[in-house]
């Protein structure tokens, strides 16, 4: 399938034809700014320009804050005060960067999202969806190491439950475990490989970002229908799309605005917010605060980690066949993983030919309940490991695989689904009636 018709750069001066023919960078930025996008995209296809300027200030406070920062156990959290106190404007720097991870996932997770609820994922797609995917594990690496530098309670503690996980795998765990602490436990050789990793892991991120630019360009942006833009001719084609700058670009700066209005709010009057009080202790491996909590980005998978205790039937089973092997921690950790996997293979598990949820009633239904339990389950990794909790985390947490691995197949074969327009340009004129020629 060819990619959608465009116009082509074409250097005009001897300098332009000169650069062009030994480093075409300006044909390149020419051709990605210019891109025919679909001209029916809603509000929901704003969070691509939010993710992109967030990855931008996370890594540029970053490299001013690694500047001040001490990776030393006796150091760090000292070093952290140093910055908020004595560096010119540290305190800023700090809240945004501490902040830009909360904007960050939020963006994330509303782009995910309209993903799933417009499929696009499908067809000719998954490639953009897996290393979208692949994004977002960078993303979330990224987060936990540079949660556990600041040196606080809950860095110390989480990097201890965290990095403990890896070491319920049966037979390697202990040793995975002590390669990722650099030894039998968190200390100092575990906040320097922290620390050079979250610095390495956001260039990772960013050439990920680029291959997924890459594969969307590629294959053209979805939209809202789930329609195709029409490759019959460049006449066609240009009836269902405009060009991306500068019709989007301005669509897209002033929702930037406005997302960036309520982020300097959140900055200015409520830096701490989304921050844990227990992290403005000093790390102490002697004294276990009352509750490990994560970062909320993390505690829907933290909720599906607790889910599974002895006394549930599949750890059973699991427990029986495996000869013991596989535990309760173990399938916990397999369940946590398991599900972003499952998000990762919806382009194959999702069997309806109709892209968009617009047209699904039934999809709606049961992609609202998902919505509505991926919240939930955030609720429940925030409060204590007990009843009634745990059992609520079960069931959230069934619905969730049920979803991806019952629903989606089954509602391929048994949903009737309306009819998509035919092309983008109806839907648009339908939205926004063409005016009479006077």
């Amino acid at each position: 399938m060819g990619g959608i018709p465009h116009d082509k750069y074409e250097p005009k001066t001897k300098s332009e034809k000169w650069l062009h023919s030994r480093l075409p960078i300006v044909g390149l930025i020419y051709d990605t700014i210019m891109i025919p996008t679909p001209k029916n995209l809603n509000w929901m296809w704003i969070w691509g320009i939010v993710l992109a300027f967030a990855l931008v200030i996370q890594i540029v406070t970053g490299i001013i804050l690694a500047m001040h920062y001490t990776p030393n156990v006796n150091l760090a959290f000292q070093s952290v005060e140093h910055i908020m106190r004595n560096v010119n404007g540290g305190w800023l720097l700090r809240y945004v960067h501490m902040n830009g991870a909360t904007l960050f996932f939020i963006a994330v997770y509303l782009h995910i999202f309209r993903g799933l609820y417009y499929g696009s994922y499908k067809s000719p797609r998954e490639v953009t969806w897996i290393i979208g995917m692949l994004i977002y594990l960078a993303m979330m690496a990224t987060g936990f190491l540079g949660y556990v530098l600041p040196w606080g309670q809950m860095s110390f503690w989480g990097a201890t439950v965290i990095t403990g996980l890896f070491g319920a795998i049966p037979g390697v765990g202990e040793s995975i475990q002590a390669w990722l602490l650099g030894g039998p436990s968190v200390d100092n050789p575990t906040l320097n490989r922290f620390f050079s990793l979250h610095y390495l892991l956001p260039f990772v991120i960013v050439a990920l970002v680029a291959l997924h630019i890459w594969a969307f360009h590629t294959t053209g942006n979805s939209n809202p229908t789930g329609v195709e833009v029409r490759r019959g001719s460049k006449e066609e084609a240009e009836k269902d799309t405009l060009p991306f700058w500068p019709y989007f670009v301005i669509k897209d700066f002033y929702a930037l605005v406005v997302v960036l209005v309520v982020f300097a709010a959140v900055v200015g009057f409520m830096p701490n917010y989304f921050g844990h009080p227990d992290n403005y202790i000093m790390a102490d491996p002697l004294k276990t605060p009352a509750e490990i909590v994560p970062e909320w980005y993390y505690l829907p998978f933290y909720a599906i980690l607790r889910a599974f205790t002895d006394d549930v039937w599949a750890v059973q089973i699991a427990s029986l066949f495996s000869g013991g092997i596989i535990d309760a921690k173990f399938f916990g950790v397999i369940a946590m993983f398991g599900s972003i996997f499952v998000m990762a293979l919806v382009p194959w598990l999702d069997t309806s030919k109709v892209r968009s949820g617009r047209y699904r009633p039934a999809f709606r239904f049961f992609f609202w309940i998902l919505a509505f339990d991926f919240m939930f389950l955030m609720w429940l990794g925030a409060r204590p490991a007990t009843e009634p909790y745990s059992s609520l985390a079960l069931v959230g947490t069934t619905y969730w695989f049920a979803y991806f691995l019952v629903i989606l197949p089954l509602l391929g074969v048994f949903e009737r689904p309306q009819t998509p327009p035919d092309t983008i340009e109806a839907d648009f004129d339908s939205h926004y009636p063409p005016k009479p020629a006077e």
